[in-house]
């Protein structure tokens, strides 16, 4: 077997893998966010604690199986890592911060 075509009998594992991987890694940091954004947000509006750590966290299930379906739907891995990723520090960070000023 040449390099080239061992290369491209792998091409599609390695694009495989890295799908999964950020389905499932990149859908969690940014379930993960929506969950602290969301919970804190929801607290600070006046919401009480219980009752908006548990909305949050059904939401953030909702967002993980739409995050995980649009990575495999997604043209390019990067753009989806970018999103997920990006946007899940983003969350958590709006999440850190509405904390800090509730505390």
């Amino acid at each position: 077997m040449s390099s080239t075509t061992a290369a491209s009998f792998h091409a599609p594992r390695l694009h495989l893998a890295a799908r999964i991987t950020a389905a499932v890694f990149g859908g969690y940091a940014f379930a993960w966010g929506i969950v602290a954004a969301g919970a804190s947000l929801m607290f600070a509006a006046g919401m009480d604690f219980h009752d908006a750590e548990f909305l949050a966290s059904l939401l953030g299930v909702l967002t993980f199986l739409v995050a995980f379906l649009w990575t495999f739907a997604a043209r390019r891995v990067w753009v989806a890592w970018a999103v997920l990723a990006g946007g899940g520090a983003l969350l958590a960070g709006v999440g850190s911060f509405v904390q800090s000023l509730l505390v």
